[in-house]
C-alpha cells in the first residue's frame, strides 16, 4: 500500500523516454470542450516523457480518455524539455493539434534541470558555456510552440564548480547565486523565448521551500516582476515524513504569500497563475484532497495537477492509511468516489485512480468556494530575501492563526505580527514605532526581538521602544497563567490533558514598565510568555515563541486561545480548538474552519458582535449560540474588549465546514 503512496514512479517520470514512432497525422473532428468548474480551472502538467510518448496516437486516445472520466481538466502544459530530454518539434506539435481538438487548451512548460544524483536535485552550472546554451534552447523551443510557457521550479542554482567558486569571488554564495540568476533569467529565457515568439507569455512556478530560496538564487523580488506572471507551489505531501516536513496550512499560506508578491493588476491581468499540487509522499487519500482544498480556499484561479502519469495511468489508488476516520461522514468519503466511479469501455478497467481522486475533491470543494469572498488574516511582514524562524507562520495557521503574509510592511494594518524575518529590514524599527504612535497595534516573537537587540538598524535597537532582552538562557515550562493585571492568575492548563514541558527563550523586562499577561511559571520563577508594553498610542506585545516552532502544538489550548483574543481582539470570527485545526477568513462574513486532525473534534466559533447568527452552509443549518454561563464574569477588566457571541460545532477528521455569519 505505501508503495502506491509514494512518488509516483521517480524514476520512470526523469528517466530517458524510448523513441515513439509517429505515426502519419490524419483529419479528426473538434469535439466538445469538456465540462469546467464553477469557480475554477483543472489543467495537468505533461512531462516531456509523457509529451514524446503521447505522441503515439493510440497511447493518446488511451491516456485521455481515462484522464478525461476521472478528472474535468480544461488545461495542460506540455512539456518539451526537462534533465537534457527536448520532445521533438513533430512531437509537440502533433500532441498540441490532439488536445486542441478535444477542446482543451494547451500551454508549454519547461523544467530546467539537470539530472541529480541519489534524489538529490542537480541544477545547470550557469558558468558553463554548454549548459547556458541549453537553457536557452530550451526557452525558445517552449516559446516556438506556445504563447504561454511555465518554469516548473528546477529553476535554481545550487552548483559549486571550479568554475563557479573562481566567479564568486568575494560575494557570499547568495549573493552570487541572486546576481547570476536574474542575469540568466533575463538574458537566457527571456530574451531567447521572446525573440522565439514576441507574444510569449512567460511564467515562472515557484515551489514551496521560500524561507530558503535566496541561497539557491530564487528571487521573489525582481525575477518575479521581470516574468509575465508567476505560479506557485502549493504542494505540502506529508508533515512528518518527508525532508521538509512542511506544515499542511502552507498549502494556502504560500498561495496567498505569492499573491502578495505579484498580485493581479490595474487591469484585472493576473499576476499570481494559480497553485500545483503533486501525489508524492501522500499515505491517504485525505491528504491528497486537502492540499487541493486548501489551495482554493486561497483563491487561486487555476489548480495545476502534477503529473499526467498518475492522473491518466491504468492503475487503481488505494485509500491508504485512513482506517481511524474511515467510517466518519468526512468531507472526503471515499466509499462515495469508488461508488460513483464510471468504468471506461477498454476491458479490464482498474478502477479509480489518482485522476478520480483529484476529480472527487475538486467537485466537492467546488460546490462551497462561491460562497468565500477575498480572504483575509493578521498582517504579516516578511521582506525578500529573508529567512528567521522558519515557516513559523505555517505552525501558527495549522494552530487556527489566519495569516495573510507580505513582503510589504504592513503600515495600514490595525493589528500587525512581525517574526524574525521582519529584522531583514534595516528600517524595522521606525516602521514598528510608526505604527505603534498611529495607535496601532504590533506583536513581535522572541526571535525578532533577539535579533533587534542593540545597534545595526537605522535608529538604534528595539531598546529605542522597550527595555526587553532575550538572554541567551532557556527554560522549560509545564506550567502557564493567565493574568491581565496585579494579582492572583488562573492556570491555562488542561487538568485533562498533561501537556509536556516546552522549551522557551528567558525574555528579561522591568516590572511595570511591561507587563506579562500571559506568563509560564518553572520552580517558582516567572518567564513572560506574552508581554504588553504601552508606547505612544499602540501596543507593542512580544510574544515567546517556543525553540521549537512544532512545541505550538504541544500547548495547552487554553494557552494558545488567550493569544488569540489578543491577536484576534477585533477579528470577525476567532477559532478555540485543538492543534491541527485550521481557520481560513473571508471579507464577506464566511468563514472555513478544517480539520487535520485523525478524530472528530469540537471548536468554538466566537464571533465579534451581539446578536450575530450563524449559517453553517455546508448543512444550510444556524447554529445555536453557545449559553453564557451564569455568573460568569471577566477576571481581567481588559479595556475596550468588543462583545463577541459564541458558537459550537464538531468538525470530522481530515474534513472542512464553511459558515457564515448572519446579523
Amino acid at each position: 500500500m505505501r508503495r502506491a503512496f509514494q512518488a509516483v514512479a521517480c524514476a520512470a517520470l526523469f528517466s530517458l523516454p524510448l523513441t515513439v514512432a509517429l505515426p502519419p497525422q490524419s483529419a479528426q473532428a473538434k469535439t466538445t470542450a469538456p465540462s469546467t468548474y464553477e469557480n475554477f480551472r483543472v489543467a495537468i502538467y505533461i512531462a516531456v516523457n509523457n509529451t514524446r510518448q503521447l505522441a503515439e496516437k493510440a497511447t493518446f486516445d488511451r491516456e485521455f480518455e481515462r484522464a478525461m472520466r476521472q478528472t474535468h481538466f480544461s488545461k495542460v502544459y506540455l512539456e518539451v524539455y526537462r534533465n537534457h530530454v527536448f520532445a521533438t518539434d513533430e512531437e509537440v506539435t502533433r500532441v498540441k493539434k490532439w488536445f486542441e481538438e478535444k477542446g482543451v487548451q494547451v500551454s508549454g512548460g519547461i523544467t530546467l534541470a539537470a539530472g541529480g544524483e541519489g534524489g538529490q536535485f542537480g541544477t545547470f552550472d550557469y558558468e558553463k558555456p554548454a549548459d547556458r546554451e541549453e537553457c536557452a534552447k530550451a526557452a525558445a523551443l517552449g516559446a516556438k510552440h506556445f504563447d504561454e510557457v511555465i518554469l516548473d521550479d528546477f529553476f535554481f542554482y545550487a552548483s559549486k564548480s571550479d568554475a563557479d567558486i573562481a566567479a564568486k569571488g568575494d560575494r557570499s554564495w547568495t549573493q552570487y547565486r541572486l546576481e547570476t540568476m536574474r542575469q540568466v533569467a533575463r538574458d537566457l529565457v527571456l530574451k531567447p523565448a521572446r525573440q522565439a515568439n514576441p507574444k510569449v507569455r512567460m511564467v515562472i512556478k515557484y515551489p514551496n521551500w521560500y524561507e530558503h530560496f535566496q541561497g539557491a538564487g530564487y528571487d521573489l523580488e525582481q525575477e518575479s516582476q521581470d516574468f509575465d506572471a508567476i505560479y506557485t507551489g502549493t504542494e505540502t505531501r506529508d508533515p512528518v515524513i518527508t525532508d521538509q516536513l512542511l506544515q499542511q496550512y502552507e498549502s494556502y499560506e504560500i498561495y496567498r504569500y505569492y499573491s502578495n508578491i505579484r498580485p493581479t493588476d490595474a487591469k484585472g491581468g493576473v499576476g499570481n497563475g494559480g497553485g500545483w499540487v503533486d501525489t508524492y509522499s501522500t499515505l491517504y487519500a485525505d491528504r491528497y484532497a486537502e492540499q487541493l482544498w486548501d489551495t482554493l480556499f486561497a483563491k487561486a484561479p487555476e489548480i495545476t495537477l502534477f503529473n499526467w502519469r498518475p492522473m491518466s495511468e491504468a492503475l487503481g489508488v488505494e485509500p491508504g492509511e485512513r482506517k481511524a476516520w474511515a467510517n466518519l461522514p468526512t468531507s472526503f468519503r471515499w466509499q462515495d468516489m469508488v461508488s460513483g466511479y464510471k468504468a471506461g469501455s477498454q476491458a479490464n478497467d482498474p478502477g479509480p485512480g489518482w485522476g478520480r481522486v483529484a476529480g472527487y475533491a475538486l467537485e466537492t470543494v467546488d460546490k462551497d468556494l462561491g460562497h468565500l469572498g477575498r480572504p483575509i488574516g493578521i498582517a504579516s511582514y516578511k521582506p525578500y530575501q529573508s529567512s528567521g524562524e522558519d515557516f513559523l507562520h505555517n505552525y501558527l495557521g495549522t494552530n487556527g492563526i489566519p495569516i495573510e503574509l507580505s513582503p510589504k510592511f504592513p503600515t495600514n494594518a490595525d493589528v500587525a505580527l512581525l517574526t524574525e524575518a521582519a529584522a531583514h529590514d534595516p528600517k524595522i524599527v521606525e516602521e514598528i514605532k510608526g505604527n505603534l504612535v498611529a495607535g496601532k497595534t504590533v506583536f513581535i516573537t522572541s526571535g525578532l526581538l533577539s535579533a533587534l537587540q542593540g545597534p545595526g538598524h537605522e535608529k538604534g535597537g528595539i531598546e529605542d521602544i522597550l527595555e526587553v532582552k532575550d538572554t541567551g538562557r532557556k527554560v522549560a515550562i509545564h506550567d502557564f497563567i493567565n493574568g491581565y493585571g496585579a494579582g492572583n492568575g488562573e492556570s491555562l492548563n488542561d487538568p485533562a490533558h498533561d501537556n509536556p514541558a516546552v522549551l522557551f527563550p528567558e525574555v528579561r523586562y522591568y516590572t511595570n514598565d511591561s507587563w506579562p499577561i500571559i506568563r509560564g511559571v518553572a520552580n517558582a520563577k516567572g518567564f513572560p510568555i506574552l508581554l504588553m508594553n504601552r508606547y505612544s498610542k499602540g501596543i507593542l506585545y512580544v510574544l515567546t515563541m517556543p525553540e521549537n516552532p512544532g512545541d505550538l502544538y504541544n500547548l495547552p489550548q487554553g494557552l494558545v486561545t488567550e493569544v488569540k483574543k489578543y491577536l484576534q481582539r477585533d477579528f470577525p470570527v476567532r477559532l478555540d480548538a485543538a492543534d491541527h485545526v485550521s481557520l481560513f477568513a473571508y471579507d464577506n462574513g464566511t468563514f472555513v474552519v478544517q480539520s487535520f486532525r485523525d478524530q472528530p473534534v469540537t471548536v468554538n466559533l466566537s464571533l465579534l458582535g451581539q446578536g450575530v447568527r450563524l449559517r453553517n452552509l455546508s448543512t444550510g443549518q444556524l447554529v445555536a449560540a453557545t449559553p453564557v454561563a451564569a455568573g460568569k464574569t471577566d477576571t481581567w477588566k481588559r479595556d475596550g474588549v468588543p462583545p463577541r457571541t459564541d458558537f459550537g460545532a464538531t468538525v470530522q477528521p481530515h474534513s472542512y465546514q464553511v459558515f457564515k455569519i448572519e446579523k
